[in-house]
């Protein structure tokens, strides 16, 4: 009997050329919906008897606020556009034509979904509230001194400690927020926009990326859903969404030096390691995107960018140390910190659960249907890789997103990340949305909508937040 055909995703086709497994999809998306499900019934009967999830609306950190707003319209408007347009404007516009119209549609996904919570709710005190940045930008009028003296001001225990998010964060964080305020205007309004125009840039990270792993295809195919990603709820407004774009880009440029698609592969690199040595010094987390990096490398199959990107990681490394921040320091204390609140009272058990839940709201059905077909072809990838033969079409884009899987995963085990993860995952869940390339092509428009759907529904019900 002979086999039928088989195609990027490794998923048997029929005769007419359309793909099976869809009822799998389905069902994959169907089980992420029982599991949020779950975890919100059992959540919400833990904070009721035990009040210590210290969420309102679990297991996402959200009000149930069903509510209209300015950004409605516009949403409405970016969706229907996306749905309708996105799939044809992605394959046939020129390639830099298509980065430019993604990163715009992007931010015009992620600034409308914002206002439906007002200007000022929505996105001007979103940065200013008192667990935010800008809340300690006025106490670096000396920044080396406030380098020298940062860890000394973590604990809870200990005088003027830093808020939340600062504390939680190595100091390239607030550091940012610090150069923005002495660059411009000021205030909450200046950084949101900073967050939002930076952080949708990760989308056009995620494509060049692909492109350069030789999946331009598979990159058009992607376009839209990385545009209508219902991770922009919290992308807008959060520093974790400009984490997020940083980190992107820093696997992107290290693509681009692997795969010698640039003509500079040794200066490109280093620019590569400069951004992930940066990631690591904006959220201790993200010291794990060295997993999707070393994807990268295998699948490339050269290690030779290596030296390049860890001299750029040295560079930034060794400033911060050199200006009086050690990073093992202040991530020790952080731990300390970390257990002082109200994570000593947030139960493992739950969490290391329910977190998962909360990640296939972020990255949407599309993202969960996408993932288990990368699932399904991981083990064939590894083969090829490990055979050293020539690899299978998609198994740059699988391994890639296997490893930013697998980095979630770790992070997850960690015990670091009890709540608040549909932000702090951002930089993870972003690479899983390029498994919507492997989704069977007469489907996409429904999984495009149904990834519109979840966004507008988080951000009409509930008041998000961080």
């Amino acid at each position: 009997m002979k086999l039928p055909p088989r195609i990027d995703s490794g998923t048997p086709v029929r005769p007419d050329g359309t793909r099976t497994g869809r009822r799998r999809d389905v069902l994959a998306a169907a089980a992420a919906a029982v599991l949020f499900a779950v975890a919100a019934v059992v959540g919400t009967l833990i904070q009721r008897t035990e009040h210590s999830l210290y969420v309102d609306w679990a297991p996402l950190y959200a009000d149930w606020l069903p509510h209209l707003g300015p950004g409605t319209p516009a949403a409405l408007a970016v969706a229907v556009a996306a749905v309708v347009r996105g799939p044809r404007l992605a394959a046939r516009l020129p390639w830099r034509g298509l980065l430019a119209v993604v990163w715009a549609a992007a931010m015009a996904w992620t600034w409308s979904l914002a206002l439906v919570d007002g200007w000022h709710r929505g996105v001007a005190e979103r940065l200013t509230t008192r667990h935010e940045y800008l809340r300690g930008v006025g106490r670096f009028h000396d920044i080396g001194a406030a380098l020298r003296g940062f860890t000394g001001h973590i604990l809870l225990t200990q005088p003027d400690h830093w808020p939340a998010h600062i504390a939680g964060h190595p100091p390239g964080a607030v550091l940012t927020f610090v150069g923005l305020d002495r660059l411009g205007p000021g205030g909450g309004g200046w950084a949101a926009a900073f967050c939002i125009t930076v952080g949708a840039s990760a989308a056009v990270a995620v494509l060049v990326t692909l492109r350069a792993l030789g999946r331009e295809r598979a990159a058009r195919t992607a376009a839209p859903f990385l545009v209508l990603a219902p991770g922009a709820v919290w992308a807008g407004v959060s520093a974790d969404g400009y984490f997020t774009a940083v980190a992107a880009w820093g696997l992107a440029l290290l693509t681009l030096a692997a795969t010698g698609t640039v003509r500079a592969p040794g200066a490109v690199a280093f620019g590569s390691g400069l951004l992930l040595g940066l990631t690591a010094y904006l959220s201790y987390g993200l010291t794990l995107m060295a997993l999707p990096a070393v994807a990268v490398l295998l699948v490339a199959r050269t290690a030779r960018p290596l030296p390049f990107a860890l001299a750029g990681v040295a560079v930034v490394a060794a400033a911060f140390t050199t200006a009086g921040f050690r990073w093992w320091e202040g991530y020790s204390l952080l731990v300390e910190r970390y257990y002082q609140g109200v994570a000593s009272e947030r139960p493992y058990g739950y969490w290391v659960w329910a977190n998962l839940a909360v990640a296939t709201v972020v990255a949407g059905p599309a993202g969960v249907a996408g993932a288990r077909r990368m699932a399904v072809a991981v083990p064939g990838a590894l083969r090829r890789l490990r055979r050293g033969g020539a690899p299978g079409a998609p198994d740059g884009l699988v391994v890639l997103a296997a490893a930013a899987l697998l980095a979630l995963v770790v992070a997850d085990l960690s015990g670091m990340s009890k709540a608040e993860t549909e932000r702090i995952w951002l930089p993870f869940l972003l690479w899983l949305l390029p498994t919507t390339a492997l989704l069977p092509a007469a489907d996409r428009r429904r999984w495009l909508l149904a990834q519109a759907g979840i966004g507008l529904l988080v951000n009409h019900l509930l008041l998000t937040g961080w």
